[in-house]
C-alpha cells in the first residue's frame, strides 16, 4: 500500500482525506454522547462556577484580636441597653461582638436591627448559630471586619467591651460618622478624657461591672472654613 502510495498521488490524497473523515466522525460522536447524557453539562458548569466561587471568597485573615474576648455578664447587657434609650428607629452596632449576646439581645428585646463587628472568624460564626436559635436573624447580622475599617454612619447606638487604649483611638473615628445623638456605651472602660454622661454600676457577684454612657454632640463649625470640631458633651453628675 505504501508502495502504491507513492507511485499514485491522487490515491495518497484520497487515504489522508478519509482519515479526516473517520476522525471528524469519531468526534461528532463523542459530542453527541456528552450531550445526551442528562445533566452532565450542566454539572460541571456549576461544580466550576462553584469552585470560582469558593476561592474568591477565601480572604486573607484579618490581624489578631487586640483584646481577649471576654463576655459581659447578662445583667451588664441589660443595663445597657436600658441606657441607650433604644427607639424602634435604632441601629445598634456592637464592636467585638464576641459570642453575639450583645446584638441578640437587642434584637429580642427591643426589634432593632443590630450589627456585630468581630475580627475573629470562629466567633462569628458562633454568633450566627446563636441568632438562628433565637429566631433573630432576619435583624442581626454579623461581620468578620476589622473595626477601624467599617463606616458607623448607619448606626445610632454603639456599644464597646475593648480598653481604654481602643476606646480612645475609636473616638475621633466615632465623632466624625456617628450622627449627633448617637448613644456610645462602654462597658468597664472610660473615653480618656471625654467624661461621660452617665456611669451606672452592675452588681456582680461580690463585686460589679461598669457602664459608661456619651452622646454624640452636635457639629460645630470651626473658624477654618471646612474644618470641624466636636465638643464633649458635659459630664452629668455619676449615679452608682
Amino acid at each position: 500500500m505504501k508502495n502504491l502510495s507513492r507511485r499514485n498521488p491522487r490515491l495518497k490524497l484520497a487515504l489522508v482525506f478519509g482519515s479526516l473523515i473517520v476522525a471528524f466522525s469519531e468526534f461528532t460522536v463523542s459530542a453527541k454522547t456528552t450531550r445526551g447524557v442528562p445533566g452532565l453539562e450542566t454539572s460541571l458548569t456549576k461544580d466550576t462556577v462553584a469552585k470560582a466561587r469558593g476561592s474568591a471568597q477565601k480572604k486573607r485573615p484579618l490581624r489578631k484580636p487586640d483584646v481577649i474576648y471576654y463576655p459581659t455578664p447578662p445583667e451588664t447587657v441589660a443595663q445597657m441597653l436600658r441606657m441607650a434609650r433604644i427607639k424602634k428607629s435604632d441601629v445598634l452596632y456592637d464592636l467585638g461582638s464576641g459570642d453575639g449576646r450583645i446584638p441578640i439581645a437587642a434584637a429580642t428585646q427591643y426589634g432593632i436591627r443590630a450589627v456585630g463587628i468581630e475580627i475573629d472568624a470562629k466567633l462569628v460564626n458562633e454568633a450566627q448559630e446563636n441568632a438562628l436559635k433565637d429566631n433573630v436573624s432576619q435583624l442581626v447580622e454579623f461581620r468578620n471586619q476589622d473595626m477601624f475599617r467599617v463606616n458607623y454612619s448607619e448606626a445610632t447606638i454603639v456599644t464597646l467591651y475593648l480598653s481604654e487604649k481602643l476606646n480612645v483611638l475609636l473616638r475621633p473615628k466615632l465623632l466624625s460618622e456617628l450622627r449627633p445623638g448617637s448613644r456610645i456605651l462602654s462597658h468597664d472602660f472610660r473615653m480618656g478624657d471625654w467624661k461621660p454622661e452617665q456611669t451606672v454600676r452592675v452588681p456582680w457577684g461580690k463585686l460589679y461591672r461598669t457602664v459608661y454612657l456619651w452622646t454624640v454632640p452636635a457639629r460645630r463649625k470651626t473658624q477654618s472654613p471646612g474644618k470641624v470640631s466636636f465638643t464633649a458633651p458635659v459630664g452629668l453628675r455619676s449615679r452608682v
